[in-house]
């Protein structure tokens, strides 16, 4: 199955790349799909979790916002696209950085010169407001910035995070989108068993993660989590107020995990 990751610019032409590439695989390229799930799981509205994936967010709901929460429950919905049959085109949040380590999987970026980008914006939003133009796309690149230095420690713009990197002011939509493609049907990125287990490895491992963040019992425990073919092994230290045999009951019932191997420990604190 094919699986494309990309990141992209605001103002690059990325989404009509990740649509061409997805009508030619036959199918839909997917962002928002995942946030009425994580409004959901995070109790909050649509909007709020798209304007925050976005760098729209107000101070307030910037304030309000879980970001633990955000990183696990989007990883975990991430994977769970990936998982799919038919292949996927995943775009927006951390696609790239999470989906990086699997072997099938074609990491993208695709940017623009920021001049050519705010003269589209303009364009598209049929605006001449060129203060506010250029306010949003720093505002989107901050974003991203931000997020992948937090939650993944690199540099968003760094060209070695990437298979293929399209600029768009020196390679046209039709030939962006050719390009991935002939990189996506190569040898090098077809998948194997192998590279289908990392996969889903990592899905079990997000999938354990959002289940423990979800429950009231474990949601503060930072634990490590490992899962090796339907195998999952916790391992850390959780203050007193977590039991470790809760952990072992909230991963127990998720889904895909055979067995499960506790190896946290509890430190009880001390009263002075």
């Amino acid at each position: 199955m094919p699986l494309i990751a990309m990141t992209l610019e605001m103002g690059s032409l990325g989404n009509l790349v990740a649509q061409g590439i997805a009508d030619a695989l036959g199918l839909e390229p997917l962002h928002h799909e995942i946030i009425g799930d994580l409004a959901d799981k995070m109790r909050v509205r649509k909007s709020h979790v798209i304007r925050f994936l976005e760098g729209g967010a107000s101070i307030f709901e910037k304030l309000t916002s879980d970001r633990t929460s955000l990183s696990i429950y989007t990883a975990a919905e991430t994977f769970e696209l990936a998982m799919r049959q038919d292949g996927a085109v995943i775009f927006g949040w951390g696609a790239t950085q999470l989906l990086r380590p699997v072997p099938h999987a074609v990491c993208i970026r695709v940017c623009a010169p920021f001049e050519l980008r705010v003269h589209r914006m303009m364009k598209w939003l049929s605006t001449d407001d060129e203060g506010f133009v250029r306010e949003e796309i720093e505002n989107s690149d901050q974003a991203h910035g931000a997020i992948t230095r937090r939650h993944f420690d690199v540099d968003w713009r760094d060209a070695t995070q990437y298979d293929l990197t399209l600029n768009t002011e020196r390679m046209p939509v039709e030939q962006c989108v050719e390009q991935v493609l002939a990189l996506a049907r190569s040898p090098r990125f077809r998948e194997t068993p192998q590279s289908l287990a990392t996969l889903e490895n990592l899905a079990l491992s997000a999938r354990v993660r959002a289940a423990l963040r979800s429950d009231a019992r474990t949601r503060r425990a930072n634990v490590l989590v490992e899962a090796e073919a339907g195998s999952v092994t916790l391992s850390g230290i959780v203050d007193g107020k977590t039991e470790t045999d809760s952990l072992t009951e909230v991963v127990a019932k998720v889904a895909g995990v055979k067995a499960a191997s506790n190896q946290v420990r509890q430190v009880r604190t001390p009263y002075y």
